[in-house]
């Protein structure tokens, strides 16, 4: 038995951050032009299920989310995770199997004309919704990084961390 008391305060993380990255394609997703991206979804979608700091991503039934529109333009698709903070996303991005699959990018997607990332931190537990993702993208497209949604190259901290009461000593 310690000597402290049963609702010492503490620090728990109540935010997680969430990631939006659409791609407008540059061909169908059955053609032999995106057969390489296409073959890489699974491993790569594993990776990132098996990464430090992983909470969650958008899927439809078939295990990804090439089915799942974004914007209603049929030639964009949409990639959506939430992660523990900004480092664990970037360790996953920046890792030896995402790295190889984006290098290859150019191949598969065109060039963007405005921001195709945004960022945002969300009550953790909470998985948002295409909406959301479009409402930051726009919000990025138009005020630039901000607390509303940023960039890995310009983040913003997470919300003031809450005290809560420790559990109790049972």
């Amino acid at each position: 038995m310690t000597d402290s008391p049963a609702f010492e305060p503490f620090f728990e993380s109540v935010f997680e951050l969430a990631q939006v990255n659409i791609g407008r394609l540059l061909a169908p997703l059955d053609s032999e032009r995106l057969a390489g991206f296409v073959s890489a979804l699974d491993s790569v979608n594993a990776a990132a299920e098996a990464a430090d700091g992983y909470r969650w991503r958008l899927q439809d039934d078939e295990g990804n989310a090439t089915e799942i529109k974004v914007f209603d333009d049929d030639w964009l698709i949409i990639n959506m995770s939430v992660w523990r903070d900004p480092e664990s996303l970037s360790a996953y991005i920046y890792g030896p199997m995402h790295r190889a699959v984006l290098s290859r990018r150019r191949e598969w997607f065109a060039r963007p004309v405005e921001a195709m990332t945004a960022l945002w931190w969300v009550p953790a537990g909470v998985r948002p919704s295409v909406a959301d993702a479009e409402q930051r993208l726009r919000s990025l497209r138009a005020h630039g990084p901000t607390a509303d949604a940023f960039t890995l190259r310009e983040t913003f901290p997470a919300p003031v961390r809450t005290p809560v009461p420790a559990p109790a000593a049972s």
